[in-house]
């Protein structure tokens, strides 16, 4: 499994070609505008080239001199398909970080200004099996290949490396495949489960959201009455969001996106509380309710997340659509269920029929859900030996990263320290990231 990794990670020893974009100082902090040209497939790195984009975060408290001799620290987003954090100002976690780091903050490829993927971009590609073909090169072991290149390009050692969710799939194949380039290392919600299919996955996680939608109900009975009421009324009546695509009532159940979350499970209450309005018609759904959840099911800014959500977990083994196939497990959350419950992160086949962004890139999404030899995203000999200092937050509720399978991956990495709380959900890095930020960090050096 080793040498399928390192032949994606360190078999090109090619440089990346990098240019410096902009420079630009305000609110307390300096940012330089990073680009790098690397190897589309870095197991292949005299052919096709992609552009990866970085922006650098530093406080304004260091002076350049200072600035210039700060360790660097990477954050990897959460995703797949999430683009890198647009900073306004320092503040939580990074705030805490810029006290002794640079920090750089990748859009991983395929997203932001990292040569981006969409339904107007991906078919310029050619068929839809030319399309998947390409899509196979933008999964952690890829990005985690342009992460060193990136790292050489810019003259650093071995660096620390902050990972957030799905970030934090990418730092355990860093770990995996090119320890010498890392530091140390920080997760948050995000230890993937090294092996076994990606039903186990589900199986965990339609459990944790029946439960978080229990609790949710609980807080705001009068929430449970305005679901029903809003799912009886979509059987019977046509609504439509702003882009004319049909709000189904397996559309409407994807709100439950905010129960992940501490900072933004209210924002379900305050969604719901002005749902209907009287109109000549009748009573009909409100604008300003239909536009924000547009906002919550549209994948149109982030296909690649509802195309490569499954195969972050396809190791040997085609995924075969396996929320979707575990759903029928769990007929609670069924879009005829009484009483209707919310779901999560899931990507079912109907996204593809339902959503306009994702209607063009059907055919794609069946064929990597049918592919069956996905290389090994982790060394399982490798984590076992691991010599990087690695300290981990596990959330007990988290209704997108189990926490039994989390601890499972933990005890699986020599050296990872866990520091599990039921204080947060997936998104604890928006309510104390500058405390989680501090506590993981101070873990992991004092493990060395």
């Amino acid at each position: 499994m080793a040498n399928a990794g390192m032949s994606a990670i360190s078999g090109s020893r090619i440089r990346a070609r990098h240019e410096v974009r902009g420079r630009h100082e305000f609110r307390g902090m300096r940012t330089v505008e990073h680009l790098f040209t690397v190897p589309l497939d870095h197991t292949a790195p005299g052919g096709e080239t992609i552009t990866v984009f970085a922006r650098e975060y530093v406080s304004a408290a260091h002076s350049k001199e200072e600035a210039a001799e700060l360790p660097w620290l990477l954050f990897l987003q959460g995703g797949p398909g999430g683009r890198g954090n647009r900073f306004g100002s320092l503040g939580g976690w990074s705030k805490a970080a810029a006290r002794d780091f640079r920090i750089l903050m990748l859009d991983q490829r395929g997203t932001g200004l990292s040569s981006p993927i969409d339904r107007t971009t991906l078919p310029l590609r050619g068929s839809a099996q030319d399309q998947a073909a390409y899509l196979e090169h933008f999964r952690a072991d890829s990005i985690v290949a342009d992460a060193e290149l990136v790292r050489e390009a810019l003259g650093s050692g071995p660096w620390t490396v902050y990972g957030q969710s799905y970030g934090g799939f990418c730092a355990l194949t860093y770990l995996s495949f090119a320890p010498d380039g890392l530091q140390e290392v920080l997760v948050t919600g995000g230890l993937a489960p090294l092996a076994g299919p990606a039903d186990d996955v589900y199986r965990a996680t339609f459990q944790r959201v029946a439960a978080r939608n229990a609790e949710y109900f609980g807080w705001y009975p009068e929430d449970r009455v305005m679901v029903e009421r809003i799912a009886r009324h979509l059987r019977h009546t046509p609504e439509f969001l702003p882009d004319s695509s049909p709000l189904t009532v397996e559309r409407f159940q994807m709100v439950g996106a905010f129960l992940g979350g501490n900072t933004r499970v209210d924002s379900l209450h305050y969604l719901l509380e002005d749902a209907f309005v009287s109109t000549g018609d009748g009573v009909r759904l409100s604008d300003a309710f239909l536009d924000q959840v547009q906002g919550i099911v549209s994948r149109r800014s982030n296909p690649l997340y509802a195309l490569m959500h499954e195969s972050i977990y396809g190791q040997g083994q085609a995924t075969d659509w396996a929320a979707w196939r575990v759903l029928a497990e769990y007929p609670e959350f069924g879009p005829d269920a009484e009483p209707l419950l919310l779901t999560g992160e899931m990507v079912y086949p109907w996204y593809f029929e339902q959503d306009p962004a994702l209607q063009p890139l059907r055919d794609v999404a069946h064929l990597l859900a049918a592919k069956q030899d996905w290389k090994p995203l982790y060394d399982v000999g490798q984590l076992a030996a691991n010599t990087v200092p690695v300290a981990a937050a596990i959330y007990s509720d988290d209704i997108y990263v189990d926490r039994q399978l989390s601890l499972e991956t933990a005890s699986a990495v020599r050296g990872l320290q866990v520091w599990e709380s039921g204080d947060f959900h997936h998104d604890g890095i928006s309510d104390d990231g500058e405390g989680i930020f501090a506590r993981l960090l101070g873990m992991a050096r004092s493990g060395r």
